[in-house]
């Protein structure tokens, strides 16, 4: 069984080549670029990835499918560029291969914040779909918060964990919350979605208790605590986003 790799990109030079290097094991690499202003392109095309570069941005999904409609294997593993597949995950990915009663297969995933593994908060046990097998599954058009759409068959669940270095400091937490909540809140009022000010403040406070109470945010300590906040504030930052576009195309009144 062959492997395909795919990475979409931009601005990743702080990233790539140590995403590369844990995914060496597989028989293609598929980086598709958006407009990077830095060594992104030339990180891959060194390390031997085929390189894409697109100028406008699609959206997560779309720009996602594009990467596995380059894809050539038997297998697709989609990771990101602050991901990275530890010694015992590629030896499981390279056996679950070789698994023919299964189609699809799911990863547990460690997230990092700012230099601490955070277990609970609603953040672990964090399964992601990233492995199937290539004509079997494809990206929904969503332009953030994107997955993995199973068209049929088994999907199974590996243990080791992928691990995601995604917020070394508060400024990348910053950065991707704006990013994030607009194309949410675009998407959302696109499809005529409603919101108001009160559903913001609501959302923001549930997810707080859910992340920190209920999920155990507590037994994280004060990143914990810092986590479950940011988290809030991001619950908060969508609806009101979505509530000023509302506002903003709503009939004026006479």
């Amino acid at each position: 069984m062959s492997l395909s790799v795919i990475i979409i990109t931009k601005n990743e030079e702080a990233n790539l080549q140590a995403c590369l290097e844990s995914v060496r094991f597989a028989d293609q690499w598929v980086v598709v670029d958006n407009a990077s202003t830095d060594n992104t392109r030339a990180i891959a095309s060194d390390f031997g990835a085929e390189v894409t570069q697109t100028q406008a941005w699609p959206g997560f999904g779309p720009q996602k499918n594009l990467a596995l409609s380059l894809a050539r294997h038997d297998w697709v593993f989609s990771i990101d560029a602050d991901e990275r597949v530890t010694p015992e995950l590629a030896l499981e990915i390279q056996q679950a291969m070789q698994n023919r009663a299964a189609d699809a297969f799911e990863i547990p995933r460690l997230t990092q914040f700012c230099g601490q593994w955070i277990h609970h908060c609603g953040w672990t046990p964090d399964r992601v779909l990233r492995l199937f097998r290539r004509g079997q599954a494809g990206f929904s058009d969503d332009l953030v918060h994107e997955r993995v759409i199973l068209k049929s068959g088994a999907v199974v669940r590996l243990n080791s964990r992928l691990l995601h270095y995604s917020y070394p400091t508060p400024a990348h937490y910053w950065r991707k919350l704006e990013q994030y909540s607009l194309a949410w809140a675009q998407q959302a009022h696109a499809r005529g979605r409603p919101s108001s000010m009160p559903r913001a403040v609501i959302s923001g406070l549930m997810a707080f208790l859910k992340s920190y109470v209920f999920r155990l945010g507590i037994l994280d300590g004060s990143m914990g605590f810092a986590v479950c906040a940011m988290q809030a504030q991001a619950a908060f930052g969508k609806y009101f986003t979505l509530y000023c576009l509302n506002q903003q195309n709503a009939p004026k009144k006479t």
